[in-house]
């Protein structure tokens, strides 16, 4: 389904009065996932922390609780780098007394990263990759999901050596027919990963939550957010980290219980990084359906000018 309301675009593009034919055809690729919103998934303090986040600058931190992602308030990057490391310490257990957190609890200072989330400079792309793994018969939300926090808009390595807009590690890159040299290599190339990245998902990570989701016993349909959620822990994280982590947890909830406990829970390497991935990729569905609504809005303004 797509975002956004279109019947009026349609009108105004049939009377070919002036419209941003490209903007409209990038917002028109857009893949909107209802189950955000009507299973109440952007009410969950880790997404609306991640939303915060990636819609803040570096030179401010978001102070928060680890388990849960409860906001307690934001200072700037060079007033906590004044701190000491006593006085780090102390600012927090006042806030933990302020806001009735625990003491046992660990407090997280997060420095902002709307520089790295560039939503609007991404969306060229999301079309492209969408079309991309429809051809080669996978769901396009994983398209759209990976380009949004991989590596939005950018070429950056990591420190693991995944590289590319689909963030492909050398060894993956090479089994589905890319060229990972010293001289050459193909994950610069879109295309290439974007196809290398659908026939990923076809024959490894789908089939591998299908298998780990049936031996744990819990129920899933392949259409719903906690289902594509799980597929994108294991493209992240490997499916031995996930069945790992899902072994540990002994739930036979569904699987928006299951993410959730995912959340907060350590196996093997499913460590932080692992956790905060699926919080990541809600949040940015979040954005960008906000981005692509006042896309919109602002398109139908000008109908009237």
């Amino acid at each position: 389904m797509i975002i956004g309301s279109w019947n009026i675009l349609f009108a105004q593009k049939n009377r070919q009065e002036p419209l941003d034919v490209r903007l409209y055809e990038q917002l028109h690729q857009v893949v909107h996932t209802e189950e955000f919103f009507k299973d109440h998934w952007y009410l969950l303090p880790q997404v609306e922390f991640w939303k915060k986040i990636m819609n803040t600058s570096p030179d401010t931190c978001i102070i928060n609780v680890a388990s849960s992602r409860k906001i307690l308030t934001q200072i700037t990057f060079s007033e906590w780098n004044k701190k000491s490391e006593i006085d780090k310490e102390e600012y927090k257990n006042e806030l933990k007394a302020r806001y009735f957190v625990s003491s046992d609890e660990t407090i997280y200072v997060t420095t902002g990263k709307k520089d790295f989330y560039r939503f609007k400079e991404v969306l060229p792309s999301l079309g492209k990759g969408i079309k991309i793994f429809e051809e080669n018969n996978v769901d396009p939300w994983y398209a759209q999901a990976i380009l949004l926090i991989e590596s939005p808009a950018q070429l950056k390595k990591s420190v693991s050596g995944a590289y590319g807009a689909f963030q492909l590690m050398p060894g993956v890159a090479k089994q589905y027919g890319l060229t990972v040299t010293a001289q050459q290599d193909d994950r610069v190339d879109f295309f290439k990963s974007a196809l290398a990245a659908s026939q990923l998902m076809k024959s490894s990570c789908i089939p591998s939550a299908r298998r780990i989701l049936h031996q744990a016993g819990i129920p899933f349909k392949e259409n719903e957010l906690g289902f594509r959620l799980f597929v994108m822990h294991v493209y992240h994280a490997g499916a031995g980290n996930v069945a790992a982590v899902v072994a540990k947890i002994k739930t036979k909830q569904n699987t928006m219980e299951l993410i959730k406990a995912m959340w907060v829970t350590s196996a093997a390497s499913f460590g932080n990084n692992s956790q905060n991935y699926s919080q990541l990729a809600l949040a940015a569905q979040w954005l960008l359906h906000d981005y692509v609504d006042a896309s919109c809005d602002e398109l139908h303004s000008s109908m009237g000018k």
